[in-house]
């Protein structure tokens, strides 16, 4: 299942991707709300991360997006340090009870 971050900033975003692919996810990341829907409407994404840093409007019209683009999980992260560490007890947990839903 493909996995879409959606972070503040392209440096942000790469750091949080490096976790994820490194353990086999299948993961794509972006910093501006219209790079997300354009990749959201693909249809080709089953889980959006949207990062802490995003705006709570930027977050919820991303949410609102998801409906209907195939997407069965929108998580809300707040990424605290080591990333890596977070990412797999937080991020990658939800991704997994995704895919084994869908």
């Amino acid at each position: 299942m493909r996995t879409l971050v959606r972070g503040r900033t392209p440096a942000r975003v790469r750091e949080v991707l490096a976790t994820p692919r490194e353990d086999g996810f299948d993961a794509e990341g972006v910093s501006t709300d219209e790079e997300a829907r354009g990749l959201l409407a693909s249809g080709e994404f089953g889980v959006l991360i949207v990062g802490g840093g995003v705006r709570p409007e930027s977050r919820a019209a991303l949410k609102e997006c998801t409906a209907g683009h195939g997407v069965r999980e929108a998580i809300d992260g707040a990424l605290t340090e080591p990333f890596d560490a977070y990412v797999r007890r937080e991020s990658e947990q939800l991704i997994r009870k995704a895919s084994a839903e869908g």
